[in-house]
């Protein structure tokens, strides 16, 4: 049982950084693609990625089954875990808890972005070059907004932190002067990828998406 057990939690490490931490850095340049291009440069990456060779099988392999064994086998780690930070309130005590926590929040997050997104695509209720309009139609909303901060400063804490506990447990960075400077490297890349998230959710409630969304609109009345 522990050799399993090693084993598993292996495959859960692998599977964070590769491939899940690969696509949120994906997701986010994709993302930031509407602020630095707009509707435009949004729709472009979205095709880009969209006209990739073999791109089910790249979802289905390198997103949506990875995920569903990282995100369990998460939630099934953050309910054995013992969390003693009253105890010992340590800095990577305190990282340990919000490992568990922001794994938690990022589970149930992007279940929920890629049901409202990814999966209505997959039904018809939505187009690829709808996307923007939809999480204009999504963000414009305070409350959804303020989900979506916190849902996408977990995902990239929990991908960050887990980064610097990959490292050390795989055998990369050994001794306490290595752990010290990744640490200080994943916490700034923590910062650098979240402050580019943000800006892409800001830049989805701007008026370009928000007037796409109404010329699309007035097409179909007078087509209609």
């Amino acid at each position: 049982m522990k050799g399993t057990s090693f084993y598993s939690r292996k495959l859960h490490s692998l599977l964070g950084i590769i491939p899940l931490g690969l696509f949120i850095l994906e997701h986010m340049l994709t993302n930031y693609s509407a602020f630095e291009g707009g509707k435009e440069g949004f729709n472009s990456s979205v095709k880009f990625l969209n006209d990739l060779p073999l791109v089910t099988f790249l979802e289905i392999f390198g997103i949506f089954l990875p995920l569903l064994y990282h995100g369990v086998y998460g939630l099934y780690i953050a309910y054995q875990a013992r969390n003693n930070v009253s105890n010992y309130s340590y800095g990577r005590n305190i990282m340990f808890m919000l490992q568990r926590v922001t794994g938690v929040i990022t589970f149930i997050f992007v279940v929920w972005h890629l049901y409202t997104t990814r999966f209505q695509v997959t039904l018809g209720n939505l187009t690829h070059e709808e996307l923007g309009q939809h999480m204009n139609d999504i963000l414009s909303q305070p409350v959804y907004f303020i989900i979506y901060v916190i849902g996408v400063v977990a995902a990239v804490f929990h991908f960050s932190n887990g980064l610097w506990s990959f490292l050390v447990s795989w055998g990369i960075t050994v001794g306490p002067r290595a752990q010290r400077v990744s640490s200080y490297i994943c916490m700034g890349v923590f910062v650098l990828v979240s402050l580019l998230f943000i800006l892409s959710l800001v830049a989805f409630t701007g008026s370009e998406f928000e007037a796409a969304g109404l010329v699309n609109l007035a097409t179909g009345m007078i087509n209609g």
